[in-house]
């Protein structure tokens, strides 16, 4: 289907939208989480559109049996708060509901996905009928100031052969939801330990894909979300350090526990990574301009 996608539309696979940017790069305390169920997906009130999300399920599931129906945190804005002080730190807010793979892979992965928007330029409007689960990546900066970039593998689903950042998805299951269903005393501390696996899941991935030790990773900065123009799919971008060089990198590469999703790992300087750029999914595009940003930044102060 994801192919499909790819054909039933004219926008560029590597198109882009930055929805939001921190070049300075926020911290864990920076960054909060709302979580609720009002910024679950709207069923669309078409209801041959809505039903072709389960046809499309079933079709898939026959053709692969290993397909697994996760629940994925969904994508439903974030606000913005800056004081007014000039020693107050920024911080957001990001909006997330919860949504699932099966709903993914029917509406943003349909070939009918664009049927699903709604003309806006209010993000949360244009997809509100979409799954929009929130994706993850992190830019990775070895000791020797080069960039770790994977190329997939040809057996997944969406984008085979193209270059990425590691990256996934932040997993409600890991710290124990399933629902919305929890008392209201709860609730502060659901949000936090969403906006904590924010920052957890991120090193969760790069460790398994690229194989470097957890403790050979600085603490994430969080520095935007970007959001393909194909298939409206969101991804939140994280900057890392890494204390060990290229060469080491490569060395733990080689015994990855996922590294069936790729088949190569580059590590690349900034120039050389601008000549890959091109053949990046769009939200991976965005996370290497938010990048860019990041270092436009530093070199200024």
């Amino acid at each position: 289907m994801e192919n499909e996608a790819s054909d039933s539309s004219n926008k560029e696979p590597s198109s882009f939208k930055l929805l939001v940017s921190f070049p300075s790069g926020l911290s864990p305390s920076q960054v909060s989480v709302q979580f609720s169920h009002a910024y679950d997906r709207i069923p669309h009130s078409d209801l041959t559109l809505e039903n072709t999300i389960s046809q499309i399920w079933e079709q898939r599931s026959v053709q692969n049996k290993s397909l697994f129906n996760g629940n994925k945190f969904r994508y439903g804005g974030q606000v913005l708060q800056t004081g007014g002080e000039p020693n107050n730190e920024p911080h957001v807010c990001l909006r997330l509901g919860l949504t699932d793979y099966r709903t993914f892979v029917g509406t943003n992965l349909s070939p009918l996905w664009e049927r699903f928007l709604v003309p806006s330029e209010d993000d949360s409007v244009l997809c509100q009928y979409t799954s929009s689960p929130l994706g993850n990546g992190a830019v990775v900066e070895t000791i020797d100031n080069k960039i770790l970039v994977l190329q997939r593998s040809n057996n997944v689903g969406e984008f085979p052969g193209y270059f990425v950042f590691p990256g996934g998805h932040p997993e409600p299951q890991e710290i124990g939801i399933t629902s919305h269903q929890y008392v209201k005393e709860l609730t502060e501390s659901i949000n936090a330990k969403v906006s904590q696996e924010m920052f957890d899941s991120i090193v969760r991935e790069v460790v398994e894909e690229i194989g470097v030790p957890a403790l050979s990773l600085s603490i994430p900065t969080f520095i935007g979300i970007s959001r393909r123009d194909l298939n409206v799919r969101p991804a939140a971008f994280f900057f890392i350090k890494c204390n060990l060089d290229s060469k080491e990198v490569q060395q733990f590469y080689s015994s990855a526990q996922d590294g069936y999703e790729s088949t190569q790992l580059y590590t690349v300087p900034m120039i050389e990574l601008e000549n890959m750029a091109s053949k990046m999914p769009g939200c991976h595009r965005g996370g290497f301009a938010l990048y860019k940003l990041m270092v436009g930044t530093r070199k200024v102060t």
